[in-house]
């Protein structure tokens, strides 16, 4: 049984795609950023969650700041992608649960008043949001780079607050020459799925 998706659409969202690591100078626009996060919000989280908070850094100050966060091997890539994304986990999501999900306006209290509770959730949906996310750039026809190696405290203090717990560093654009590392492999379907 094929996929209902065309496969030129298949190929571009996940069997071509890569992880960047080069872009050209072409710059990523806010009607871009907008048309990605207006596609990807209506992924599904549990409770109609949305704990992704996402920062867009643009301006050379933020981005030398950023830039010292980073690990060694991701600084130079970051310093020159058209645009950076901070993707971050807010653990004080469930302020929007009355409004996201009217059919239990109750979950806020009922499931999320405890901290540990939000951090937990909000790390598990805010990840899939990133999934989410990443796809969309690649829907837009850019390529992705997302990236954990950074200091993570560092840019939490840096760009966040206690409430924000990053996830990850995103680098946006269409990709340069020599971007992409070899293809790894990947799992095949009888290494993963166990039928009982």
């Amino acid at each position: 049984m094929s996929l209902v998706l065309d496969p030129a659409a298949q190929d571009l969202l996940f069997r071509e795609a890569r992880t960047a690591n080069a872009f050209t100078d072409e710059p990523v626009t806010e009607e871009q950023i907008q048309a990605i996060y207006d596609l990807v919000k209506y992924g599904p989280t549990a409770f109609n969650q949305t704990p992704l908070r996402i920062t867009l850094v643009r301006s050379a100050e933020a981005r030398e700041r950023l830039v010292q966060h980073m690990a060694e091997g991701n600084q130079a890539k970051t310093a020159a992608a058209p645009l950076v994304a901070i993707l971050s986990a807010d653990n004080e999501f469930h302020e929007e649960l009355p409004h996201l999900f009217p059919a239990f306006p109750q979950a806020k209290d009922v499931f999320f008043s405890e901290r540990a509770a939000r951090e937990h959730a909000a790390g598990m949906n805010a990840a899939l949001q990133a999934a989410y996310f990443i796809v969309g750039v690649r829907a837009a026809g850019l390529a992705a780079g997302p990236m954990t190696g950074f200091d993570f405290e560092g840019v939490r203090k840096e760009f966040l607050d206690d409430d924000h717990t990053p996830l990850m560093v995103v680098n946006i654009g269409k990709p340069g020459p020599d971007a992409w590392y070899p293809r790894s492999p990947r799992l095949e379907f009888d290494e993963v799925v166990t039928t009982v």
